[in-house]
């Protein structure tokens, strides 16, 4: 497993520019520190092998946030594609109440708020507009559309 490069807690990002894995307090504290290394690009590492994922994200401050390689996205498929056989096999070998058979009990794709309590809403909308300040978006090559402009340009 990976570690942080400053306090050995478990690594969730890693910074190209430093040549550093960080954990999100870290990364906190050092791409906090001023405007110029907050421009600096991270790659959120995989939240379950720690490799290097598509996810890039920069600012002073990224929120938690779970990644997943491909790698392990398509061995998960492939697990769940090779076990909906195995659903129904209850007869022979007893009772059937392992925890394998929880659907809930493995999910490395559900996520959680900083609260623990995954998606219940409470209604306070002030969280939403603050989380929206430090989504992670997908890296594109593509540019993006060109913006069109109203500014006057006017003589004097």
């Amino acid at each position: 497993m990976k570690k942080c490069e400053l306090c050995d807690s478990p690594a969730n990002m890693y910074c190209e520019s430093d040549q550093a894995s960080l954990c999100w307090d870290c990364d906190a504290r050092v791409h906090g520190a001023n405007f110029l290394v907050a421009k600096h690009s991270r790659t959120l590492l995989c939240h379950v092998c720690q490799s290097s994922t598509s996810w890039n994200g920069s600012g002073p401050k990224l929120g938690p946030t779970i990644s997943v390689c491909e790698s392990c996205v398509n061995s998960n498929v492939k697990n769940e594609a090779g076990n909906e056989g195995n659903d129904h096999d209850n007869g022979e070998h007893g009772g059937g109440d392992s925890d394998d058979d929880d659907p809930d009990s493995d999910d490395i794709f559900e996520e959680e708020d900083d609260d623990g309590h995954g998606d219940d809403d409470q209604g306070d909308n002030n969280e939403d507009e603050d989380e929206e300040e430090n989504q992670v978006v997908p890296w594109s090559s593509t540019p993006p559309p060109p913006t069109s402009s109203s500014s006057w340009r006017g003589t004097h």
